[in-house]
């Protein structure tokens, strides 16, 4: 397995779907739902008959619609196409029983619509429009960003509009994020080692970042609360921080990992909380305080202090905190290819390596009250 997402819609229960990869057999989305007072994971399977599932993503308006990029082969040809999917209606919400036998009563997704790519070639992946009703998504296939608008019952899914990459090769994008910042009017993507920003209304390039990395990019994140920043990783096993305002040089540099990093995640609620995940078999979770939106930590409130404790307390707050690794996950016997924040918990989140392992992990309590307290 390779594709992972949280179930972006459900707020309450933490749910993840993971879509499987197998050659062999017909692939299958597995909806996850944890239960953390008891610590029991509840599964269900749904049916993806198409074809392996390379990325996954979730409606941010409406908990049942899903999309997903598979490989189809036809004409002795493999093409990854892209598809709107509905899951079945008592599967749409989050916490469920899970029933006894899941192997003899897997349910099947129901196609809404396919992302027509025929002239575009293959999809890398499908963005859905951060803070949208769930009627906008953006995909990228080859060297074309397609923006998509979804029709009232999102069974149909007309081009709105679309820009090409143009320059020397096969140029291909491999990842792209779409900003909540801007009013969601602009996106970034990943070619190459080129990292590259996009205004979704004139479909034009608004900023370049040429060899971000000194390989390929594998993954993009936008910093949730502060509107220019932005993360990558790729396969120079490194971590970069940007602000898309001044491209020359990243803001910092995590370098931590010893082998390519397919995937980098910042918390939605703490963004200095950031999670990675290699084919190191390794998960990271760095807190990057000096480039949050907190780098001085909490400011205290006066009353509260008497004078000594004041002067004490301003030295203290004066110092930015330090950036630091808090803690790697060593649970993977292979590539992690995904690591997601649970969309309902900010202290939880999951990753997923090839070997079709899941596992779920809270951030250290110790630093959750840090952070909060």
């Amino acid at each position: 397995a390779r594709a992972l997402t949280p179930q972006t819609a459900e707020t309450d229960a933490i749910r993840f779907l993971v879509g499987t990869q197998s050659l062999r057999y017909d692939n299958q989305i597995h909806i996850i739902d944890f239960d953390d007072e008891n610590n029991i994971i509840n599964k269900n399977v749904l049916l993806h008959q198409v074809g392996e599932i390379w990325h996954i993503s979730t409606s941010p308006a409406d908990k049942g619609v899903l999309a997903t990029c598979y490989n189809k082969t036809s004409d002795s040809k493999v093409m990854t196409c892209a598809a709107v999917w509905r899951m079945p209606k008592e599967l749409e919400s989050g916490s469920h029983e899970s029933p006894d036998d899941s192997s003899s009563n897997a349910q099947t997704l129901e196609l809404l619509c396919h992302l027509d790519n025929t002239a575009h070639g293959n999809m890398a992946c499908v963005m859905w429009e951060p803070m949208g009703d769930g009627k906008k998504i953006i995909s990228l296939a080859d060297n074309n960003i397609l923006l998509w608008d979804l029709q009232e019952s999102s069974d149909e899914a007309v081009l709105s509009s679309s820009a090409a990459l143009e320059g020397k090769g096969q140029l291909k994008f491999t990842s792209g994020r779409w900003s909540p910042h801007h009013n969601c009017t602009q996106i970034a993507t990943a070619n190459d080692t080129t990292v590259r920003g996009w205004d979704t209304r004139s479909m034009r390039q608004i900023y370049c970042i040429e060899n971000a990395h000194g390989q390929l990019v594998r993954d993009l994140d936008f910093n949730p609360n502060k509107q220019y920043y932005l993360a990558s990783c790729g396969d120079d096993c490194k971590v970069k921080f940007w602000d898309t305002r001044n491209v020359m040089e990243p803001v910092k540099t995590l370098e931590e990992h010893s082998h390519w990093v397919w995937n980098v995640r910042y918390n939605h609620s703490h963004d200095q909380l950031i999670l990675t995940g290699s084919s190191d078999s390794r998960v990271i979770l760095s807190n990057m305080v000096s480039i949050s939106s907190e780098p001085f930590g909490h400011m205290v409130d006066d009353d509260e202090l008497s004078d000594q404790e004041d002067q004490h307390q301003e030295e203290k707050i004066k110092e930015p905190l330090q950036d630091s690794v808090i803690a790697t996950y060593e649970e993977h016997e292979d590539s992690v290819y995904a690591v997601e924040w649970s969309s309902a918990d900010p202290w939880l989140f999951a990753s997923l390596s090839y070997d079709g392992r899941l596992v779920i992990n809270r951030v250290p309590r110790a630093l959750k009250y840090h952070i909060l307290l």
